[in-house]
């Protein structure tokens, strides 16, 4: 019986071979989401293409070329002020290929790409060059204008690498120890001026109260003097021209009572016989005999 391993080893290598080939010279290929695929011939690009299948002859080469947002860290970024203070910053930037230029930075920068070795040294030059144009103190008070700032900076210099700066964070943002020691000893002044300059309103603002309180008080004491002086006056002129009132009432009375009187003496005239009585007992009145008005007469 003929041995026929070796026929059947060579169809195995012969299928192996084909697999290998057909794997080789497969044309259909894909390209992953958030990326572009390359194509080049001899190293030359020959196209761009989107996500999604796409079919690649065998003389062709498919690049993956990533355009999704990446990040870049730079710690312990250095710099100093106009006024020469240094200054050390981490700064974490986050950026993107814009997609229109794809092939310019595949040809130029990046064959993936990853631009990170070129965002960290711009990002270090865009530190440097904006610390410079404010001092420390305004690079203290004035933080996320030199945030803005520096974002402004690297998007016109990352713009020539072809890469879009989406945002910019800083970190750990600090000062020589010397310098952070001042500015603590600073603000500590500062919070005790505040606060003294806060307990000397409060003192004048007791004051004033309190003399806003006597002054009312004061106030309220004259009004009420003023008051009962006024009462008083008033009181006394209604008494005074009460008291002329009963003094012209009187005059006017007394002459009224004579003529009745007169008028009660003519009547008992009138009717007078003209006896005297008979007996006459101490303190008895006799008619028409006045002794007042006789004696008064003598006089």
């Amino acid at each position: 019986m003929p041995d026929r391993r070796p026929a059947l080893l060579g169809k195995l290598a012969l299928g192996l071979i084909v697999l290998l080939l057909v794997a080789f010279l497969w044309p259909l290929r894909t390209v992953p989401t958030g990326s572009r695929g390359v194509i080049t011939v001899g190293g030359a690009i020959k196209g761009i293409e989107a996500e999604g299948f796409l079919l690649v002859a065998p003389w062709q080469k498919l690049n993956i070329f990533s355009v999704r947002a990446e990040e870049a860290t730079v710690e312990g970024a250095e710099g100093s002020t106009s006024d020469t203070q240094p200054v050390k910053v981490s700064l974490t930037v986050r950026y993107s290929i814009q997609t229109n230029r794809v092939a310019e930075v595949f040809e130029k920068y990046s064959h993936d790409g990853n631009l990170q070795s070129y965002v960290q040294t711009a990002t270090q030059e865009v530190f440097k060059a904006v610390t410079a144009r404010y001092n420390a103190p305004d690079l203290i008070a004035k933080r996320a204008v030199v945030s803005g700032d520096i974002l402004t900076a690297l998007r016109t210099k990352l713009d020539l690498y072809g890469a879009q700066v989406i945002n910019v964070d800083m970190r750990n943002f600090a000062f020589s120890p010397s310098y952070m020691a001042a500015i603590n000893d600073k603000v500590t002044q500062e919070q005790l001026r505040l606060g003294a300059e806060n307990k000397l309103k409060t003192v004048e603002a007791e004051q004033k109260q309190k003399v806003a309180v006597a002054e009312a008080d004061a106030s309220a004491a004259r009004a009420t003097a003023d008051g009962q002086a006024y009462a008083q006056l008033k009181l006394a002129t209604a008494q005074a021209e009460a008291l002329k009132v009963q003094n012209a009432a009187l005059a006017q009375n007394r002459d009224v009572l004579e003529l009745r009187r007169i008028e009660v003496e003519r009547v008992k005239a009138e009717k007078w016989n003209g006896q005297l009585p008979t007996a006459i007992y101490a303190g008895a009145p006799i008619p028409f005999f006045n002794p007042q008005g006789a004696s008064s007469g003598k006089q």
